[in-house]
């Protein structure tokens, strides 16, 4: 399994990824039908029709080694940006190929229903460490476009939205920083033969409407085992939203597929910090997976970065929505005076469409540093797609500080280490739990009785938890202990309740013994 990526904290690479910018000219070309999304669709079909050709590598020569620094010295030149001083919502720069990215990608813009190619031209772009290096007729292919908008002020444009490498892109939302990334689609995460990568080939870019608040990309998906297109609609704000519309044309039938995936990191936290050695108190750009299940409950799966790979299926049948979420959003948490992780979005992935049984799937990956992405969540449907058929789906995706807001209390903080006293000889955990949220109101005002807690574990025993306010949150505190009794994991459980009824999320977690 190919899961791993290298990047800089603030700059995803996940599986030939990366970000930095270019643009281009539009080239003439005679009148064509007018383009739509079937048009895509139609495009989509007809490459699962015929046996895949992988696309070939296309960098000119001198620009064939770069490394991850000498990639970065290759800087747009801002005054090619397209749409730039045209008193449109948004503007356009595309990406050079180098580094990690050796396959250029076709980029077409749209006006009135006609879609132009963008030329590939070396002159958008100053080379850095290229500079003289390269012949006069070179033309640097892209590697993918940013979109940028004026969100945090009317002034200034913004990078909103980038496409590059594989299926990933990644959008921020106003006051945020770049971290975790979503996909076009998974394949074969897990499997002993190797992750399929499929990747966007082709992208249309709808020129906005003057003082659009939206605008539309189109993108062709292929890979060995399936095409796809997919229509996204960009509205930046806060948050920015991301609606996808996505049809797939499997050319063999798929049984492990990922819808909706997302990717990002977790390397530690007051939760699991047994191995680590940092003067910061928190490394991640996502601490939990939120999930709001079919039945109406939500979850709340704080992650790991365990020693091997850990694997966790949430059976499921038409979900309401889940996502992978940064809920620490002070700068204190992390203490890390440049990651800014406390301005790492999160992402919160909703259907728009019944998408059956199945399950959310989180993935969980050992790794030592933070430039490494080693937390995958996504939807599997329990049943294969089926070869020769197309397979609609479709879904919101907010990049949000948190997981919409519930009528109840929901998880803060989760702590963990080794009980004081005669229990720590026994390898007895301790663990505490902070919820807080629209249900303090109604559930114990001053002088009312307190909330329950109910904890259960599948492995080991647990101790009788014990509830208090928690001055320092404004909400309460649950504790108990459990004693694995020889279990090498235990996945535990903790729900609040009142009068014999839940009031906060399903906290969920499963302890190892390693």
């Amino acid at each position: 399994m190919s899961l791993l990526s290298s990047r800089r904290p603030a700059f995803l690479v996940a599986a030939a990824c990366a970000f930095l910018v270019p643009v281009v000219t539009v080239a003439a070309r005679a009148q064509q039908p007018a383009f739509s999304f079937e048009t895509v669709k139609q495009q989509a079909a007809d490459l699962a029709a015929a046996a895949y050709k992988a696309p070939a590598e296309a960098l000119p020569k001198g620009a064939e080694n770069l490394d991850y620094d000498q990639f970065r010295q290759i800087r747009f030149k801002r005054d090619r940006t397209i749409w730039r001083g045209e008193g449109l919502g948004f503007e356009l720069q595309v990406l050079p190929t180098g580094w990690l990215y050796k396959v250029p990608v076709e980029i077409n813009l749209v006006e009135d229903g006609q879609a132009r190619a963008l030329e590939a031209d070396t002159g958008y772009f100053d080379l850095g460490a290229l500079s003289g290096k390269l012949a006069p007729d070179v033309r640097m292919g892209f590697s993918g476009f940013r979109l940028m908008a004026p969100m945090n002020r009317p002034d200034v444009f913004d990078e909103v939205i980038v496409f590059q490498g594989a299926s990933y892109f990644r959008a921020l939302s106003r006051g945020q920083s770049y971290g975790l990334s979503a996909r076009g689609l998974a394949l074969n995460i897990g499997e002993p033969s190797g992750e399929e990568f499929p990747f966007f080939r082709r992208f249309w870019i709808e020129k906005p409407k003057p003082e659009a608040r939206t605008t539309v990309v189109y993108a062709l998906l292929d890979s060995p085992s399936v095409t796809g297109a997919y229509k996204i609609t960009v509205t930046p704000g806060a948050p920015t939203r991301t609606d996808i519309e996505m049809t797939l044309y499997p050319r063999k039938e798929i049984a492990n597929v990922g819808i909706a995936p997302l990717t990002s990191m977790y390397l530690f936290d007051s939760l699991n910090r047994t191995r680590v050695s940092d003067f910061r108190s928190a490394v991640h750009d996502s601490d939990g997976l939120s999930i709001h299940n079919g039945l109406g409950e939500q979850l709340w799966r704080p992650l790991n970065n365990p020693k091997r790979l850990q694997t966790s299926h949430f059976l499921d049948q038409n979900p309401r929505g889940f996502g992978l979420i940064q809920r620490a959003r002070t700068a204190a948490h992390f203490q890390d005076l440049e990651a800014v992780y406390e301005r790492r979005p999160s992402a919160w992935v909703e259907p728009r469409q019944a998408w059956g049984p199945g399950m959310v799937e989180l993935f969980e990956l050992p790794t030592e540093e933070e430039i490494h992405d080693n937390i995958v969540a996504f939807w599997h449907p329990k049943a294969p797609l089926a070869a020769g058929k197309a397979h609609s789906f479709s879904y919101g995706l907010a990049w949000s500080d948190d997981s919409p807001s519930m009528a109840g209390l929901r998880v803060v903080g989760s702590r963990s280490g080794l009980a004081n006293g005669p229990q720590r000889k026994n390898g007895t955990i301790q663990f505490a739990i902070d919820f807080s949220g629209l249900g303090l109101a109604h559930v114990a005002a001053p002088g009312e009785a307190l909330p329950t807690a109910k904890v259960e574990a599948s492995a080991g025993g647990v101790s009788t938890p014990t509830v208090e306010r928690n001055a320092i949150t404004g909400g309460y505190r649950v504790a108990f202990t459990l004693d694995p009794k020889g279990a090498p994991f235990s996945e535990l459980r903790l729900v609040m309740m009142a009068n014999t009824k839940p009031v906060s999320e399903t906290w969920l977690y499963r302890w190892t013994s390693e």
